[in-house]
């Protein structure tokens, strides 16, 4: 058994929360650890193509982002939290600009679209991979900083000590014990292991499978909804090479619309999440579905009604995925159904991300409260920045106090 010590703020999980901490405590002055189970640049994060939510457009403020927030989760979300998600959004893009990250513009201002439960044009890209963008951007700004990145590391259990925190992580040469004035957790959901017990497909990436979850509730830890996992309501469902890929659901914003097996519309296209996924599994259920060639249920998206400018510059990575695959959506329906994507509950966090356990912190898909029940598009990866810099912040305070 190894062990390190002399560390502020040690951070479990490398996508854009735990990025997100890690530089937002390696800038304050933090002696920072990251750590991640597999390499830095694995996560779900990085695969997150929508984009992200913040009231930029002259029609909108943080309150009515909130509102849409509150309303979309069904007033289960924690309103002090949704405060803070959507107050702090304006600040979070502007962080992420200094960072590095080039949302999409046009005509000198930011190409905001229209998401599923969203009244108002507050959605900003970075074509179809705006995760992507954000994670690297947080990725190179840790790297250039003092702090240790410990990849290949896999969290087993936490513990208090008399400074703070012990972790202890299996790692291929043996166990390696982190003593850290502070922790913050920010190591994901689970639905990708989800989805292989119930036998379905999942966006997720393979590292998602909530152990983190699991030590912290083992060290006492409280948690919220957790039994509320959510479906992205399109997944690619035909050709093979596209079944569980989250067909992003900015092809709505921008004209595509669900239609069953008579080619009717059945649903609003720009509803809650929670809504349009419930929808296409009831218009399945009452068989006006369509069948894939291998015998899996679907609808059809029609992304035919997509202007080619817009798809262009909003969608150029499914453009390529699919036509890669054989099919153009702007000429050919796409075959969807819902798949498993999402946790929305988790740890019980505080406005300033600490959970029940003082001196451990939560941000990102692992912690609870911010989406209640169902959540927005758009809100995740503003989730991993609003709550991962004040993570970082208020870890770093809590381990010198």
């Amino acid at each position: 058994m190894t062990s390190r010590a002399d560390i502020d703020v040690l951070v479990v999980g490398s996508g854009a929360a735990g990025l997100s901490a890690a530089v937002s405590a390696a800038r304050s002055g933090a002696r920072a650890a990251l750590a991640t189970k597999t390499s830095l640049q694995a996560s779900n994060s990085a695969k997150a193509q929508g984009g992200i939510q913040a009231a930029m457009g002259a029609d909108d403020t943080p309150e009515v982002h909130a509102a849409d927030v509150m309303r979309s989760s069904h007033e289960t979300a924690s309103p002090e939290l949704v405060a803070v998600l959507t107050g702090d959004a304006p600040g979070a893009i502007g962080w992420l600009e200094e960072l590095g990250v080039a949302f999409t513009r046009e005509n000198g201002s930011y190409r905001l679209a229209r998401c599923g439960g969203a009244s108002r044009h507050r959605l900003l890209q970075v074509g179809d991979r705006t995760g992507h963008a954000i994670t690297k951007a947080l990725r190179e700004a840790y790297l250039a900083a003092p702090g240790a990145a410990l990849e290949r590391h896999r969290l087993v259990s936490l513990e208090p000590v008399a400074a703070g925190w012990r972790a202890t992580f299996a790692t291929a040469e043996g166990t390696v014990q982190v003593d850290a004035g502070a922790v913050v957790l920010a190591a994901g959901g689970r639905c990708y292991a989800e989805a292989q017990a119930r036998g379905e497909l999942s966006t997720n990436h393979p590292n998602a499978t909530g152990e983190v979850t699991r030590v912290a509730l083992d060290a006492g830890a409280e948690a919220r909804d957790l039994d509320a996992l959510q479906y992205h309501p399109n997944g690619g469902a035909w050709p093979p090479t596209m079944q569980g890929y989250s067909i992003p659901e900015t092809t709505r914003s921008y004209g595509a619309v669900l239609l069953n097996a008579e080619g009717e519309e059945f649903t609003d296209s720009l509803g809650p999440r929670d809504e349009v996924a419930q929808a296409i599994f009831d218009e399945v259920a009452a068989g006006r579905g369509v069948e894939t060639p291998d015998g899996r249920p679907a609808v059809w998206l029609d992304t035919t009604r997509i202007a080619e400018a817009d798809a262009a510059v909003s969608l150029p990575y499914m453009l390529r995925r699919y036509r890669g695959a054989g099919i153009d959506p702007l000429t050919e329906k796409i075959a969807t159904y819902p798949v498993l994507h999402y946790q929305n509950g988790g740890l019980v966090i505080d406005t300033d991300a600490e959970t029940t356990l003082e001196g451990v912190f939560a941000c990102g898909e692992i912690a609870g409260g911010t989406h209640g029940q169902n959540r927005m598009m758009g809100n995740s990866l503003l989730e991993c920045v609003v709550f991962g810099r004040r993570a970082g912040r208020a870890a770093l305070a809590r381990a010198r106090a």
